[in-house]
């Protein structure tokens, strides 16, 4: 098992494991334009991000500026169309005052698409020259922060895929590292299993509230988060799934409640609210595909994240590689172009847990060192930064 590990020191005291330059857009109309920078520089090390409203959102504002600061992104690029809320400029500073490289221009002020697309490649192309000569340094294990989420959920999900990613949890924090895991609309009936794990009486309370949030929500949007690709996979009702969900939290105290694009205090185990807060309990809904929940946990600096998905999985992320995980052995079969993952042998009597585990921290040592996930070689860089009301602290109390 590799015990040296490497990543890309930043200002701030976190550690990359990827240097990517990120192409931000501030407003759809500069997407496009974005786009077309992104493909022309041609680099895997380049990516494309950016939220398409007009105008403002202090949720969406928050969120892209956590994957600026994010410790894969070595170098910003913000194009802006002129007259939107999200100032490029604005963005461009923000980078730099975390030690980055940034520039930014308007693509009014360059005269329009084709001029504004040319100097795009002229200056992303002189990022990326900075951001390549930039070495990797010794990293201490203690530095990974891994994020997971569930995806088209089955039967193995509980008992094979979550599982495997709670065992790698409790590791992981055990060695000083920190875990990030969401989902608390995937918790219905386990208000007090998640309550008595809270490390403190704050920890205690912030998941009681966030809880009790979560379900009120759920009443209110008249959904819970369970569909009918679940049912067909195995699963009986929205409890059944919430406990295969939780498995993969492991059994480590949680540290306490997270909100999208936070600062992670300390090290260890940490739950991830995603779900708008009470005010405008019907402004956004709360994670609608998994590419935003994938967004949310890569806010808070996971370096890389998981997807467990019994019946299968094709999307990657923007900013954190993604490693997908199924419980189903006959899953990972049948797409295993697009799986990375393997955790049904144990259903088929080919390891143990323990050994399961060894290997699963095997694979995300070898992605920490650069070793590209599927999504990464095939280039899917999903993303998804929608319209979304939310505190940046806990609302402590009962929701009613």
């Amino acid at each position: 098992m590799h015990e040296h590990l490497s990543g890309y020191p930043r200002k701030d005291g976190r550690y990359g494991i990827r240097n990517r330059l990120l192409v931000v857009y501030t407003v759809e109309c500069a997407s496009f334009v974005a786009r077309k920078v992104t493909e022309e520089l041609c680099d895997p090390d380049v990516e494309c991000v950016g939220f398409s409203g007009c105008t403002d959102n202090a949720y969406a504002v928050h969120l892209l500026v956590s994957l600026l600061r994010h410790p894969n992104v070595g170098a910003v690029l913000a194009i802006g169309l002129g007259c939107e809320y999200i100032q490029a400029e604005w963005l461009a500073s923000s980078t730099e005052s975390e030690g980055k490289p940034a520039a930014w221009f308007t693509i009014q002020k360059e005269g329009g698409t084709i001029p504004s697309i040319a100097k795009g490649v002229s200056v992303g192309n002189s990022l990326l020259r900075r951001i390549h000569k930039e070495p990797r340094s010794d990293m201490p294990i203690e530095a990974l922060c891994i994020g997971a989420e569930c995806g088209g959920s089955d039967w193995t999900s509980g008992i094979a895929g979550n599982a495997v990613v709670g065992t790698f949890f409790d590791r992981l924090v055990d060695r000083g590292g920190t875990a990030v895991f969401e989902e608390i609309v995937e918790a219905v009936g386990l208000r007090d299993m998640l309550t008595e794990r809270g490390i403190s009486s704050t920890a205690k309370m912030e998941i009681e509230a966030t809880y009790d949030k979560a379900m009120k929500y759920c009443r209110s949007v008249r959904q819970y988060s369970i569909s009918p690709g679940n049912f067909a996979g195995g699963l009986s009702s929205i409890e059944e799934k919430s406990m295969g969900a939780l498995v993969k939290s492991g059994s480590r105290p949680i540290q306490g409640v997270l909100k999208v694009g936070s600062d992670i205090p300390r090290p260890g185990l940490w739950l991830l609210d995603s779900t708008p807060d009470p005010y405008w309990m019907q402004f956004g809904i709360t994670n609608p595909n998994d590419s935003e929940g994938l967004m949310a946990l890569a806010s808070t600096g996971c370096q890389l994240t998981f997807l467990v998905t019994g019946r299968g999985s094709v999307i990657g992320s923007a900013v954190a590689p993604v490693c997908k995980i199924t419980g189903n052995p006959d899953t990972f079969r049948h797409m295993e172009g697009d799986m990375d993952f393997n955790a049904g042998k144990i259903l088929e009597g080919q390891c143990t847990m323990d050994e399961l585990s060894d290997e699963l921290m095997e694979a995300v040592l070898s992605y920490a060192l650069g070793k590209k996930t599927k999504s990464e070689e095939l280039g899917h860089k999903e993303y998804c930064i929608p319209y979304k009301y939310q505190e940046r602290s806990v609302i402590c109390g009962r929701i009613h």
